[in-house]
């Protein structure tokens, strides 16, 4: 549904504004629904915002009631209660709610500001790490076995010669436990948490990550100063010979050449360059040392900013590098690469973890005390886990799972959609856990689509707008049925009208009416010209589309000199012969210069777009006897 476009048009206004007010009175009804001030002046200011004449008050609440009377035509005809309806007008809720959920935004923002605040320092570190144990009682050993170690470092033992004889880092064979210089993006995000709040020279706790045990040493820290380069490349192939190579380095000078003599750099890596950057202009964005490979990355961060590197060899291929600058990027050109980040790692569950905390604490969520005596009984009689326990003790079980605003609660049955019922667990705790573990996800869903709700309730401006949308879309449909649809299904209405009202489409000038037949080839089109004279003018345009399919096009038009290249040289004379890409050739099916419409049909837009202002006034009278508004005068007063 075009519902944006259909609000601007009726609205004209784009600016949302909120106006909350304190006993909010009736100020019109319509069709037995009250219409409060506070929706009229949202509606009424938002109008007048980008008018250049505005609107008088009183010219205003004639169109609203207009307004008003034809979505409560819409509701009188169920098109509120479809489900195509209601399918769409979820969407729409959904995406509306979303900008309004602050501790979404705001826990995304403060993520954000910390990743490019941590991107604009680089950190030396040493690291160590060991395997995680089979189970939680033997990772709590290496957790004890790794504090060891910590205690050797701090008594004075050297690093690297502990890191060689226990690290289990598989790096420790080139860089003996010395990482170097790593950034905010690099490692996940546990581990880069440890890194940037460990003091300078000191020694991390051990800690865990997906990936094993960990212990880090901060050593320096150093301001950021990252490359925005461009490059060409012409790619060796798979496994290249010498000569293949050496076919590379002459592609790649032929190209440099070409910037010498003043060639753009952009167009030729367009044009030129072998890499997915080819359709930036060779653009790779910002990045800082450690990312590329050598000797790429010296080159591009030793060029002056603005200069082009001389042809160079890397284990890809043969490049041509631009810096375009360095520094650091502004967060506006990282953001999106960081919420992107963000969404990809730890800290995703971060923010959602928060975010339901806050929910559980706004809506006084509680889990039933009585849930996990439940379960063990249940597991306890069935013996186990399995499908027989799910669908004896938890499909259909009307136990509340939790209780929330206002005893609010969701069965234990709602669990049955998220349990597997494949897996066999006779472990009776396990079990229970298992179970257990899947209660958040459906207090998650619960607590925000209950929030989404309670918007309405709650926030004046929210509920403006789903209403405006959700008003907007009854208003586009029944318009479609009542006026815009329904006057090109009507030909009977529209034959008549155009009878009653010929004199209305007379032309000033004489139109083209017929078909024009274009063809692939001159060979094509001759073969076409001798069948013509063969097949019945009845049958002609479907005989001709049959034989020779997509090796012609025929296009039906009536149109003005002007209107149509095709027209003007053929049946008009006017101008060269029109270049048509593929289907060069063309000539008169059938047809002519006309210079009056032959039939409704010669100018059926015009009659459409006439009969659809009858319908409309027919609408109108006939909205005005069945919802007459009931406008409360001293509220309209109030209007500011």
């Amino acid at each position: 549904m075009k519902v944006k476009l259909l609000i601007s048009s009726l609205l004209l206004g784009t600016a949302i504004l909120a106006i909350a007010k304190a006993g909010d009175p009736v100020l019109m009804t319509i069709n037995g629904k009250d219409i409060k001030l506070s929706e009229f002046e949202y509606l009424y200011h938002k109008n007048n915002q980008q008018q250049v004449e505005k609107e008088t008050l009183e010219q205003y609440v004639d169109r609203f009631v207009l307004y008003k009377q034809k979505v409560a035509d819409a509701e009188a005809a169920g098109i509120d209660t479809t489900s195509a309806f209601i399918r769409e007008f979820e969407g729409y809720k959904k995406d509306l709610a979303a900008p309004y959920m602050t501790e979404d935004t705001t826990y995304l923002w403060q993520m954000v500001n910390e990743a490019y605040e941590r991107y604009k320092k680089e950190i030396d570190i040493d690291h160590f790490m060991m395997p995680l144990g089979v189970n939680e009682e033997e990772t709590q050993k290496g957790m004890a076995r790794m504090d060891s170690i910590r205690n050797c470092v701090l008594a004075g033992e050297k690093w690297e010669i502990l890191a060689d004889k226990y690290s289990s880092d598989p790096s420790k064979q080139r860089n003996h436990g010395h990482y170097g210089y790593i950034s905010s993006g690099m490692f996940p995000y546990e581990f880069e948490n440890v890194v940037y709040n460990t003091p300078m020279g000191e020694v991390s706790m051990p800690f865990k990550t997906q990936y094993g045990i960990h212990m880090v040493r901060v050593n320096k820290m150093r301001d950021r100063d990252d490359v925005h380069a461009a490059h060409i490349l012409k790619l060796f192939p798979k496994n290249a010979t010498d000569e293949q190579k050496a076919v590379c380095k002459q592609q790649i000078d032929s190209v440099y050449q070409l910037l010498l003599a003043g060639a753009n750099f952009e167009e030729l890596a367009k044009k030129e360059s072998q890499d997915g950057s080819a359709r930036r202009g060779g653009d790779l964005g910002w990045f800082g040392r450690g990312r590329m490979v050598q000797p790429f990355e010296d080159i591009s961060f030793n060029l002056a900013d603005g200069a082009i590197s001389e042809p160079f060899a890397s284990q890809f291929g043969y490049h041509i590098v631009k810096k375009i600058g360095h520094g650091m990027p502004a967060l506006s050109e990282m953001r999106e690469n960081i919420e992107v980040a963000i969404s990809r790692d730890g800290r995703a569950a971060l923010i959602q973890e928060r975010r339901f905390n806050d929910l559980k604490a706004k809506y006084n969520f509680k889990l039933n005390p009585e849930l996990e005596g439940y379960l063990t009984k249940a597991l306890t009689t069935n013996g186990k886990y399995d499908s027989t326990f799910v669908a004896n003790a938890i499909k259909g079980c009307a136990l509340p799972l939790f209780n929330f605003a206002n005893n609010q609660s969701v069965p234990v049955s709602a669990l049955a959609e998220q349990l597997n019922v494949k897996n066999n667990i006779p472990d009776l705790q396990n079990a229970k856990d298992y179970i257990m573990s899947k209660v958040d996800p459906i207090a998650l869903r619960a607590l925000t689509e209950h929030n989404s709700r309670e918007l309405v309730n709650t926030n004046p401006e929210y509920r403006n707008l789903l209403n405006e949308y959700r008003d907007g879309m009854l208003l586009f449909e029944i318009s479609n049925r009542r006026v815009w649809k329904a006057a090109s299904k009507d030909t009977v209405g529209l034959e008549q009208y155009y009878a009653e009202n010929r004199g209305k489409y007379l032309w000033d000038e004489p139109h083209f009416k017929g078909i024009i037949l274009s063809a692939k080839s001159d060979s094509v089109m001759n073969l076409v010209k001798a069948d013509i004279a063969t097949i019945d003018p009845k049958n002609l345009t479907d005989a001709l589309h049959e034989k020779y399919g997509a090796d012609i096009r025929m296009e039906r038009m009536v149109v003005k000199k002007g209107e149509n290249n095709l027209a003007d040289y053929l049946a008009f004379h006017e101008g060269e012969k029109p270049e048509r890409k593929g289907f060069p050739e063309f000539m008169i099916l059938e047809g002519g210069v006309i210079s009056q419409p032959q039939e409704m049909a010669d100018v059926r837009g015009a009659v459409t777009s006439d009969y659809q202002d009858v319908l409309e006034q027919r609408w109108k009278d006939e909205l005005a006897k069945k919802y007459p508004a009931k406008i409360n005068k001293k509220v309209l007063k109030k209007v500011k």
